[in-house]
């Protein structure tokens, strides 16, 4: 029930993009507020970007502010993020992500996906 699969990471340079997808069942999507977090090497892992169930309502880190739009679409049980100018900071391992409400999505999701590899060349 609880089963999240993304994919969409890779190696992309400085300046450009990509785009995350996270699929998971229709029953389990659509009870579900949905975000990504990010983990990357030696730190904590840090939430990125959170929707709500309905996809009306977005929430993201200072850091994904103006660069990331998260997205859902309801139809194919899926969130996206959508990447673009990234930095080498931007490197880390990205996790899918979901929970009752944006609150409990944005601190302590109940549910994580296996996670995929970004990494921004300079």
């Amino acid at each position: 029930q609880g089963q999240l699969v993304e994919s969409g990471g890779g190696l992309v340079q400085a300046g450009g993009s990509l785009r995350l997808s996270c699929v998971t069942s229709e029953r389990f999507f659509s009870n579900n507020a949905m975000g990504w977090f990010r983990q990357a090497p030696g730190k904590e892992r840090e939430f990125v970007a959170a929707i709500s169930r309905s996809g009306g309502d977005t929430y993201y880190a200072d850091s994904a502010k103006g660069r990331f739009t998260i997205s859902r679409d309801n139809a194919k049980n899926t969130v996206y993020l959508q990447m673009n100018s990234l930095k080498p900071a931007d490197t880390a391992v990205y996790y899918c992500a979901a929970g009752g409400s944006v609150v409990v999505v944005s601190t302590t999701p109940t549910y994580w996906g296996q996670g995929t590899q970004v990494t921004v060349s300079s």
